[in-house]
């Protein structure tokens, strides 16, 4: 107890367990382990601009300086948030006379690189062409999307995972080897805080930090769940709102719901509403997801939807989240058609391309003498006046225009009796023209 309580001002610790060698760092052994390509990479002692994509907290900044370390190349960073122009300069100019004066490469890290705009990172482009700078560029975005073409084809891409709970559990032990003697952690109080960091070792070692204080001030050492609980404020999950972590989430709900699993769809709406995402947000794809992927295999579906959206601008959280899930549930597990979205995106490329064909003169409105003796809706069948309300054989095309077939409904839900309806109309077309070209 004396060392938990003596230290007036212990060593962070994110200092005290930051990794010396590539061996000490924790998870990502999709990438770090035997033969795999950084490990070769650091091996083979080979200089190579890359690119480190991953959630927060999962070893970017540290892959980084332990390159430098094992390359024995300066190390410079910047972070894209705060830097400019002038700041890479800067660093082209540092670069430069570290060759000069001592032949040393320099690793260039810039944190979230995705920051920077087009011409930030024009700005650099000559220095990693032509050697001067490797760059190490770490990302939470995608970087297909937001670092240039040019830059992106000079760089290597690398993806970083989430720590998985067992390591997660590594680090833990590290820590309370190497920095937090003195104090013990129940099994409920591990599980907690490794809930809480969420696969982020940064976080959980913040956490750690925030409960080596409170302990030193309540002068415990026995750390159960519901000191954790008391202590620290509830934390979100790690959610970032405008990221990958966002659309990969809200893309595993609307598959989910198209899977027609209400399980799995509970699950990834729930999560999202964890994180933080706003269930507006939430409502307007759940209602996407009824006219796309349910359509009219059961029209209620849209209703439902539409009601719920309503419901929550009428009662808010955590109220109005109910009526969101409810429809999440009643979409999973309705039938399922994307034909009319199938036929509505077949339609508009057809038109993209297609020539802006004359309406037939016997659909054309004739609300004047002119138009009438130009013939405007001549010969016009009015279909409520004809057998089965439906006037068979009638042309509702330009002339010229090509057979088409884009709706095709499937044999599920309301679409059954649609389909059938279809078919017997497209038959007293069969019937009408055959009558009307009786050689035929």
């Amino acid at each position: 107890m004396s060392d938990l309580f003596s230290q007036s001002h212990p060593v962070p610790l994110a200092e005290a367990l930051r990794p010396a060698t590539l061996d000490e760092v924790i998870g990502q052994q999709h990438l770090l382990g035997p033969g795999k390509p950084l490990r070769l990479a650091f091996e083979a002692r080979k200089l190579h601009s890359l690119i480190l994509w991953g959630p927060p907290g999962v070893g970017k900044t540290t892959l980084a300086r332990l390159m430098a370390d094992a390359f024995d190349a300066d190390f410079m960073a910047l972070s894209a948030v705060f830097s400019g122009v002038k700041d890479i300069r800067e660093a082209v100019a540092r670069a430069e006379a570290t060759r000069a004066q001592h032949g040393r490469a320099t690793i260039l890290f810039v944190d979230e690189v995705h920051r920077f705009n087009k011409a930030q990172q024009d700005a650099f482009l000559p220095y990693v062409e032509g050697g001067l700078l490797t760059l190490v560029g770490a990302t939470t975005e995608n970087p297909s999307f937001e670092v240039n073409s040019a830059l992106l084809s000079r760089a290597s891409v690398y993806v970083l995972n989430p720590l998985s709970d067992d390591e997660m559990r590594l680090l833990f032990e590290r820590a309370c080897r190497q920095a937090l003697q003195g104090l013990s952690f129940d099994d409920d109080a591990r599980a907690r805080l490794i809930g809480l960091a969420d696969g982020d070792a940064r976080r959980l070692i913040n956490l750690l930090e925030q409960t080596r204080t409170a302990a030193a001030t309540a002068r415990l050492s026995q750390i159960d769940g519901a000191f954790i609980d008391s202590t620290l404020a509830q934390s979100l999950r790690r959610f970032d709102k405008g990221g990958d972590a966002f659309y990969d989430q809200i893309s595993a709900l609307h598959k989910s719901v198209r899977g027609s699993n209400p399980d799995a769809a509970l699950y990834w709406f729930c999560r999202m509403l964890d994180g933080g995402a706003d269930p507006r947000y939430l409502a307007r794809r759940i209602v996407r997801m009824a006219w796309e992927d349910i359509g009219l295999a059961d029209p209620r579906a849209a209703q439902i939807a539409a009601a719920a959206a309503e419901t929550y601008e009428r009662l808010g959280s955590p109220e109005g989240e109910l009526a969101l899930a409810e429809t999440v549930i009643y979409l999973a597990m309705a039938a399922k058609s994307n034909a009319a979205y199938v036929a509505y995106n077949a339609a508009r490329r057809f038109i993209a391309k297609d020539g802006s064909r004359p309406v037939p003169l016997h659909l054309r409105n004739a609300p004047t003498r002119l138009m009438k003796e130009l013939d405007y809706g001549r010969d016009y069948r009015y279909a409520h006046d004809e057998a089965e309300g439906y006037a068979a054989g009638e042309s509702y095309f330009p002339e010229g225009m090509p057979k088409v077939d884009w709706y095709q409904p499937v044999g599920r839900g309301l679409e059954i009796k649609i389909g059938e309806k279809l078919a017997h109309l497209r038959e007293l077309d069969r019937n009408a023209l055959k009558s009307n070209n009786p050689e035929d």
